[in-house]
């Protein structure tokens, strides 16, 4: 039998995540002042009186009273044992559930770690204000104080102990080690990793400084210089920009991902509060489904050159699996030679949101994009586009979007009575509670399937053997099959 889940690591685990987004996944929230609102998913009702606070990290019902923290929202609204509840967060924040077995647990304190970084963010910014060359060179490059400021731009100086200063003590020193802010040299010793270099803090969702990126000021290799993996930052889990864009822009519903710090700051500088960048590595599904759970509408925008279109295919292929009815995904391609810095300092921001709107929709990238690798003209041409096409359309989750794009290959490729690839209809559990039925639809998963047919044919428990490796297996619902 598994043994309990350390306390300090449910609160670990609580401090961690962001409620807003462990909610918004599940039932849409609006942004109303410092918290954010829905009809309660607990009652019915059509004004909304469910609150949820991204300071408190807690939400409230004011019709039903139904308030706790994200175990709790969990616990009710997907009808989960504490556990349960435990594993399925756990899980979403990609983090393994220890359990006490006589051993001890020990469960990484990172406060040492933010501690550390939000004070190197907070002095990078004062020696901003200090040094007349770095701004200088963000004035050439066309940005205002405001800016500056609203994205906690610094600078480092050329020194390699500024930051190590800091933090005075044994432990702080191992914090910055920790953190990626000193490098340790042979004998113990540390030194700064950035040194003379326009700073650009990454912060998580509840706005917590987790790491760094660095652009060289004049001419160095490399430009720019990013925080390395920590245990506050996973480089394809976060995205620069995106606390930023949640808290300047009420009710936020399209975000532009591009390539460049610069980038996102310039687009701010002229209006267009909505842009982020990944930290210096291509795009990932899990940086995509951090932006599908914040907004419905994503633009890809990259170079149109070779590379741009490379990024941008890998950056579709890993949004297909995450397609769901009602997103509205797009891919702009910026003429050679430009990226999204020089462009909006060309012609605007009415200019450049043009091109958003007329940006090429995923299903049109996709299709061209397979046409330009075969010949239509002949038959064993379609056929290859058809081999090409499959394995793309199975990605997708079962959606009128996936139908739709199945009859658009399959009209290109001469089939317009069959589809390419056959769809299974979404099974769905009944509940008679209507509030209940609207908002929540329930795949059956094989897990959810075999408990139905124990609940409904009990004597199939002593009939079927089932293999002990699968208790060890990360599927939801196991364990409850394993009681049964």
């Amino acid at each position: 039998m598994a043994g309990r889940i350390p306390q300090h690591f449910i609160d670990s685990l609580i401090n961690q995540v962001d409620i807003v987004d462990v909610i918004d996944a599940r039932v849409p929230l609006k942004k109303k002042g410092h918290e954010y609102t829905a009809c309660c998913p607990f009652h019915n009702e059509k004004t909304p009186s469910f609150t949820v606070s991204q300071q408190k990290q807690f939400y409230h019902c004011f019709g039903c009273g139904a308030h706790g923290t994200a175990i709790g929202f969990l616990m009710e609204y997907e009808n989960m044992e504490f556990v349960d509840a435990i594993e399925q967060l756990a899980s979403e924040q990609h983090i393994e559930v220890p359990r006490e077995d006589g051993h001890d647990h020990k469960v990484v304190d990172n406060s040492g770690l933010y501690k550390v970084l939000d004070l190197a963010a907070e002095k990078y910014q004062l020696q901003l204000k200090q040094n007349q060359r770095a701004v200088d060179y963000l004035k050439k490059r066309g940005l205002s104080g405001e800016i500056s400021r609203d994205y906690g731009i610094g600078y480092s100086p050329d020194s390699w102990d500024f930051v190590l200063k800091l933090a005075p003590s044994t432990q702080e020193q191992k914090d910055l080690a920790s953190s990626g802010m000193v490098i340790e040299k042979q004998g113990g010793q540390y030194y700064d990793r950035f040194r003379d270099r326009i700073m650009f803090p990454i912060r998580d969702r509840r706005g917590r400084t987790i790491g760094f990126g660095g652009r060289i000021l004049d001419q160095g290799e490399p430009k720019y210089l990013n925080s390395p993996e920590t245990p506050v930052i996973h480089k394809g889990k976060e995205l620069y920009g995106l606390y930023e864009a949640k808290k300047s822009v009420r009710n936020l519903d399209t975000i532009i991902i591009v390539e460049g710090y610069m980038d996102v700051v310039a687009l701010a500088q002229h209006g267009i509060r909505y842009a982020v960048a990944t930290l210096g590595t291509a795009t990932t599904a899990d940086q995509i489904s951090l932006i599908l759970r914040a907004v419905k509408k994503l633009v890809f925008c990259y170079d149109g050159d070779r590379a741009g279109r490379k990024a941008a295919w890998k950056a579709l292929e890993n949004t297909l699996p995450l397609m769901r009815d009602g997103y509205e995904i797009r891919f702009l391609f910026l003429p050679d030679g430009e990226d999204p810095d020089t462009m909006i300092r060309q012609e605007g921001q009415q200019a450049f949101e043009q091109r958003l709107q007329t940006a090429t929709p995923l299903s049109e990238f996709l299709i061209n994009h397979l046409k330009q690798q075969t010949d239509m003209s002949s038959m064993d041409g379609r056929a290859h586009f058809a081999e090409i096409a499959k394995p793309l359309l199975n990605k997708l989750p079962e959606s009128i979007f996936k139908d739709l794009l199945n009859e658009s290959i399959s009209k290109e490729i001469g089939l317009h009575n069959k589809r390419l690839v056959e769809t299974e209809p979404v099974r769905q559990i009944r509940t008679d509670n209507p509030a209940e039925s609207k908002s929540r639809k329930i795949r059956i998963t094989d897990v959810r399937l075999a408990i139905g047919l124990m609940l409904q044919q009990p004597a199939l428990a002593s009939q079927i053997n089932i293999i002990e490796e699968l208790r060890k297996a990360e599927i939801q619902g196991i364990n409850i099959l394993f009681e049964l």
